[in-house]
C-alpha cells in the first residue's frame, strides 16, 4: 500500500517533550494571573497544534512515565542517578497538560514499571505490523532504533520544540553511518551519560562506528575483543560488563501489556467549546486562537467548528502551515575573508556606521585566539589570526583601540587574547551579562539561549546529543558576532534606567578584572594539601572503624539505605522525617537526632562526614595545581540572583574558616616566590551595616557610628543591661537573630539555631523589634513592596523578580517571601564589592604598582604584595572599600598581612 493510503499513527513522549518545552520556554513568561506556570503546557500544546496541521495523523497517542521507578532502576540502581529533582514549577504542569489533552480527545497512556520509550516501541511495533506508517516525536535518542522503513522519528532540536528533525533510515545512516537497530550498539559502548551509564573508557563514537563496520553488533564486538587492540582494546575487555548492562538498559521493550488497542487511537475532532475553558483558565489566547483558526479551516473537511484528524492525505481545504508558524527569521550575511588594508578599510566603514559598536566574537583553541569574527549589521568578517601575521596588524590595533565593542561571555575570550598576547580594549556590552540583569533568577546561560528568548530565532548548532554532529551546522564566528550585535539593542532596551547604569558603571568595568584575577591564581602548596589529605583520611579511616564496632558490623556510611537499617530498625531510633525512600538521613536530621538520641554510632558517622567533606575540597583543591603551582579559579559573575559571585573549578568560597582543619588549608595558599607577602582585606559586617543604612533604624545606626561592638550594643539593648554586662551567649543570641531576620528566620528557626524553647525564640525576638522597630518595618515593607512591584531592588538599582510571591503554591510563596527579604541587603553587599574590585585594580594600574590582586571570597579580597608596596597598597585598599558607597554608617575594612592566607587573616 502507498504510504498516501495508509493510516498515520502520531505517538508523543509526553514527558520527554513536555521537559523540552519547559527548559526551552522561561517560567517567569508563561505563569497565570494567579501564579500557575505553563510554559511546558504551552510549549508541548504548539508543537501539538503544528503537528496535527502538518501530518494530519490518523490516530494519535501521548505516553508519559508513571515514575522514576521501572524494572532497569530494579537491575540497575544507578540507572538515570544524576538527574536532579523534578522542579516544582514543572510538576504542577504534567497534570494540566493531560487535561488538556483529555479535553482534545487525545489519548494518553502510561504504564507501571514501564518507560514512556517502552509504550512508544510497542505500539510502533503493533501499527507497523498493520499496516501503519509510524510518527514518533522523542527527544530521547534511544528512540532511533526503533526507526525503520515504516517509522519516522521526529526529534527536536536543541531550541525546545519548536523544530523537529525527520529520522528515516535514511537519515539515521547519513547522521551515523549505521543502521537504526546499530544506534543502541553504539550507546551501550559509548555510555550515556544523560541515563547515568557508564561507557567503555576511551571509547568514542567514531571506535564504536568503527567495531561495528568490523563486527556487526555488539555481540560480534564482544566475541571478538581479544582482537582489538590498543588501550581501548583493553578497556573492552576490563570493562565488557558496562557494554552488556547498558545493551540491556537501552534495549526498548515491544511488547508492553498495554490496556488499549490501535483502533482506540483513532484521532477523534476536536471540539474547541470543550477545550476553551481550560485554555482560557490557563490564559492561553493565542493558542486557542490557533486551534479556533485550524478549525475554521476544516483541515480535512468536517466542518462544524471541529479539527479532525484524518488519513495521511493532505486535504484540499488545509491552511497552509505558514499561517500558523512564524516568518522566517533573518539569517547571518555571509562572511568576507579581509586581511591588511581592505581590513583595515572595512573596520573604519563599519565603526562609523556603528556607532553603537561592532559585534566582536574570538574563535579559541586551546585557550588561545586563532581567529574571529567581526559584525556590522548587514555585514561580517571573518579573519583568521596568528602573532606576527602582517596581514592581521589592522585587527590588532582595532582590538586595542577605544572603538567600541559588543561580546557574549566576554570574560572567557579576553583570557584568551590575553595568553595570545593580543590587549582589547572598549569592551561597552556583554550581552551575556545584560541578559542576567535582565532574568537573574533564570538567566540564559549561552548566545544561543539569548538568542532564543530574546529575538524568539535559533543560533545554527549541531545537537549535542548526537553522535555524529552535521557538517557545517555550527555557527562561526562571524555568525555569532553578528548574532550578539543584534541583541545588544534588544537586551538594553529590556533593562531598567537603574540596571543599564549598574550594567555601565558595575558590571561591565568588572570583567576584565576578574579575566585578570583568574589568569594569575593563587600560588598553592602541594606538599602542605597531600599531607592534610592523608591525614583526613587516616581520621575518616579510624571514626569509620569505632562507628563499626559500635554496631557490631561494617557498613557503607555513605549510603542512606544502610544507615536508616542501622538507625531505625538496628539501634530502634525515632524516626526522621518521611522521605519517598524511607526517613531522612541528612546531616541536620542526624544532628537533631544525635542531641535529642544521643548514640556513640551518631557521633561518629556526624564526625565521619566532616571529615570526608573536608578531605574531599582537599583533594579538590590539590587536583586543580596548574603546572605553574597556581589554582585558577573560575568567578561566576552572572548566575547569582543576588548578584554575589562564585567560585567554580575549584570552589575556593567553601573553605571552612573557623576550624583547625580549615585554617591548615589556608596556610597552603601562599604567595609568589617574586612577592613578599600576602595581604587580605574584609569588609566588617557589611550586610548589617546596609540594613541600618536600607531600615534608618536609630539604634543601628547609633552602634555603628560609635564604632561599638555591633552584637554587644544590640544585646545590651535587647536584654536590658549595660553592654560590659552583656555575656557571650547573649551576644551570639543576638548575633544569630541580627543576622538570621535579614534572611527569614522564624522562631522556630531561631529555637533549632540556638537550641532554646521556641518560647524564649519568640520573646527574643519580641524583645528585639521593640528596640529596634525600624528594621521589623523595613523588612515587612520590603516583601509588600516586592508584591506590588513583582521584584526588588538593591540601593544602585539591581532589580530581583519575584514571581512566586502571587503563586497558590504555600511552599513556593514563602520561599520567595524569605528570598525578598534578604536580597536588597545581599545584592548590595554585592554590588559594593564589584565597585570596590574595580576601583582598587584602576588604582594599582594608575599607580604602576606590581602588587596584584589574586581572590575574592565572599567579603574579603586576597593580594599577593610586591616588595616594598605593602603600605601603599593596603592604602590604595583601606580607600577604596571604604569609599565604595556613600551609607549611613561607616564601611569598615579590616586588614590583615602574613605569609599565607591563614597567617594574613585579621
Amino acid at each position: 500500500m502507498p504510504d498516501a493510503d495508509k493510516p498515520t499513527l502520531l505517538v508523543i513522549d509526553g514527558h520527554s517533550l513536555a521537559f523540552r518545552a519547559f527548559y526551552a520556554l522561561p517560567v517567569d513568561s508563561f505563569s497565570t494571573r494567579d501564579g500557575q506556570h505553563t510554559n511546558a503546557i504551552h510549549g508541548f500544546l504548539s508543537m501539538l497544534l503544528l503537528l496535527l496541521a502538518n501530518e494530519k495523523p490518523s490516530h494519535l497517542a501521548v505516553a508519559f512515565d508513571r515514575s522514576r521507578q521501572s524494572f532497569r532502576t530494579r537491575e540497575y540502581a544507578e540507572y538515570k542517578g544524576n538527574r536532579g529533582e523534578t522542579p516544582v514549577e514543572f510538576k504542577g504542569q504534567v497534570p494540566l497538560l493531560q487535561e488538556a489533552l483529555q479535553a482534545m480527545g487525545i489519548r494518553t497512556i502510561e504504564k507501571e514499571d514501564f518507560e514512556a520509550d517502552d509504550i512508544l516501541a510497542t505500539l510502533a511495533t503493533q501499527a507497523s505490523a498493520d499496516g501503519y506508517r509510524v510518527l514518533l516525536v522523542s527527544g530521547d535518542r534511544d528512540t532511533i532504533q526503533l526507526v525503520d522503513d515504516d517509522v519516522t522519528l521526529l526529534y527536536p532540536n536543541t531550541q525546545g520544540v519548536s523544530q523537529l528533525k525527520r529520522y528515516d533510515t535514511a537519515a539515521v545512516i547519513e547522521r551515523y553511518g549505521i543502521r537504526p537497530e546499530q544506534y543502541p550498539d553504539v550507546a551501550a559502548l559509548v555510555g550515556e551519560t544523560s541515563d547515568n551509564l557508564p561507557g567503555i573508557t576511551k571509547v568514542g563514537e567514531k571506535t564504536a562506528v568503527k567495531w561495528l563496520g568490523l563486527y556487526g553488533d555488539l555481540e560480534g564486538i564482544l566475541a571478538h575483543a581479544d582482537e582489538i587492540k590498543g588501550v581501548a582494546g583493553q578497556n573492552l575487555r576490563d570493562q565488557r560488563e558496562n557494554a552488556e548492562r547498558n545493551r540491556r538498559l537501552n534495549r526498548l521493550v515491544r511488547d508492553v501489556p498495554l490496556e488499549v488497542v490501535l483502533d482506540e487511537l483513532e484521532a477523534k475532532p476536536i471540539d474547541v467549546e470543550s477545550v476553551r475553558p481550560l485554555f482560557e483558565r490557563l490564559e492561553f489566547r493565542t493558542l486557542l486562537e490557533r486551534l479556533t483558526k485550524l478549525a475554521a479551516g476544516d483541515l480535512n473537511g468536517n466542518g462544524g467548528g471541529r479539527v479532525a484528524a484524518g488519513t495521511g492525505a493532505p486535504a484540499a481545504s488545509a491552511p497552509a502551515v505558514e499561517e500558523i508558524a512564524s516568518a522566517p527569521a533573518p539569517t547571518a550575511p555571509s562572511p568576507q575573508r579581509l586581511g591588511g588594508d581592505a581590513l583595515a578599510s572595512w573596520l573604519e566603514r563599519a565603526t562609523a556606521a556603528e556607532p553603537a559598536g561592532l559585534g566582536l566574537s574570538l574563535e579559541i583553541a586551546d585557550g588561545r585566539v586563532i581567529g574571529a569574527g567581526i559584525a556590522a549589521s548587514d555585514e561580517t568578517v571573518q579573519l583568521a589570526w596568528q602573532a606576527g601575521a602582517a596581514d592581521a596588524a589592522p585587527f590588532e590595533a582595532w582590538l586595542a583601540g577605544d572603538a567600541p565593542k559588543i561580546m557574549t561571555d566576554a570574560k572567557a575570550q579576553l583570557k584568551a587574547a590575553a595568553r595570545s598576547g593580543l590587549p582589547v580594549a572598549g569592551l561597552v556590552l556583554d550581552t551575556l551579562v545584560a541578559g542576567w540583569l535582565i532574568r537573574p533568577i533564570l538567566a540564559e546561560k549561552s548566545l544561543a539561549d539569548l538568542v532564543s528568548f530574546h529575538l524568539g530565532e535559533t543560533v545554527p548548532q549541531s545537537d549535542p546529543s548526537l553522535l555524529v554532529p552535521e557538517e557545517g551546522s555550527d555557527a562561526g564566528a562571524p555568525e555569532y558576532a553578528w548574532y550578539t550585535l543584534r541583541l545588544a539593542p534588544v537586551v538594553l532596551r529590556a533593562l531598567s534606567e537603574g540596571s543599564r547604569r549598574l550594567l555601565a558603571e558595575v558590571e561591565m568595568p568588572l570583567v576584565p578584572v576578574l579575566a585578570a584575577m583568574e589568569l594569575r591564581g593563587v600560588t598553592v602548596d602541594h606538599a602542605e594539601l597531600a599531607s592534610l589529605s592523608s591525614e583526613l583520611g587516616s581520621r575518616a579511616m579510624a571514626l569509620a572503624q569505632a562507628a563499626y564496632a559500635e554496631i557490631g558490623r561494617e557498613v557503607n556510611l555513605g549510603s542512606p539505605k544502610q544507615l536508616q537499617e542501622v538507625l531505625f530498625e538496628q539501634l530502634g531510633m525515632p524516626k526522621t522525617r518521611s522521605t519517598k525512600t524511607g526517613y531522612t538521613t541528612d546531616a541536620s536530621a542526624l544532628a537533631d537526632l544525635q542531641e535529642s538520641n544521643p548514640h556513640p554510632f551518631l557521633g561518629y558517622l556526624l564526625e565521619h562526614r566532616d571529615v570526608t567533606k573536608l578531605r574531599q575540597i582537599v583533594e579538590s583543591l590539590d587536583k586543580s595545581i596548574a603546572a605553574d603551582g597556581r589554582i585558577h579559579t573560575s568567578y561566576g559573575q552572572v548566575g547569582a540572583a543576588t548578584g554575589r559571585m562564585s567560585s567554580n573549578d575549584p570552589n575556593l568560597q567553601n573553605i571552612p574558616i573557623r576550624t583547625e582543619d580549615g585554617r591548615r588549608i589556608r596556610k597552603a595558599f601562599r604567595h609568589g616566590p617574586e612577592y613578599t607577602e600576602l595581604l587580605t582585606a574584609d569588609y566588617s559586617q557589611i550586610e548589617m551595616r546596609i540594613m541600618a543604612h536600607l531600615s534608618g533604624d536609630p539604634g543601628l545606626i547609633e552602634a555603628f557610628n560609635a564604632g561599638e561592638d555591633l552584637h554587644r550594643f544590640v544585646g545590651a539593648r535587647v536584654f536590658s543591661v549595660e553592654p560590659s554586662d552583656v555575656t557571650s551567649l547573649m551576644r551570639t543570641k543576638v548575633k544569630a537573630m541580627s543576622y538570621g531576620l535579614a534572611y527569614g528566620l522564624s522562631a522556630f528557626g531561631l529555637s533549632k539555631q540556638l537550641r532554646i524553647d521556641r518560647a524564649e525564640a519568640q520573646q527574643l525576638m519580641r524583645e528585639y523589634f521593640e528596640r529596634f522597630g525600624s528594621v521589623r518595618d523595613y523588612l515587612r515593607g520590603v516583601v509588600e513592596q516586592a508584591k506590588v512591584d513583582g521584584y526588588t531592588e538593591t540601593i544602585f538599582g539591581r532589580r530581583r523578580p519575584f514571581p512566586d510571591l502571587s503563586s497558590p503554591n504555600r511552599v513556593l510563596r514563602e520561599n520567595a517571601e524569605r528570598a525578598a527579604l534578604n536580597s536588597p541587603i545581599q545584592g548590595s553587599a554585592a554590588d559594593i564589592m564589584k565597585i570596590a574590585m574595580t576601583s582598587v585594580e584602576a588604582d594599582i594600574a594608575s599607580k604602576g604598582l606590581e602588587s596584584r590582586m589574586l581572590m575574592t571570597v565572599h567579603d574579603e579580597l586576597i593580594f599577593e604584595v610586591a616588595d616594598g608596596e605593602s603600605d601603599v597598597l593596603e592604602q590604595v585598599v583601606r580607600d577604596r572599600m571604604a569609599n565604595a558607597a556613600e551609607l549611613l554608617v561607616p564601611l569598615d575594612v579590616q586588614i590583615g598581612r602574613g605569609s599565607n592566607w591563614d597567617d594574613a587573616a585579621h
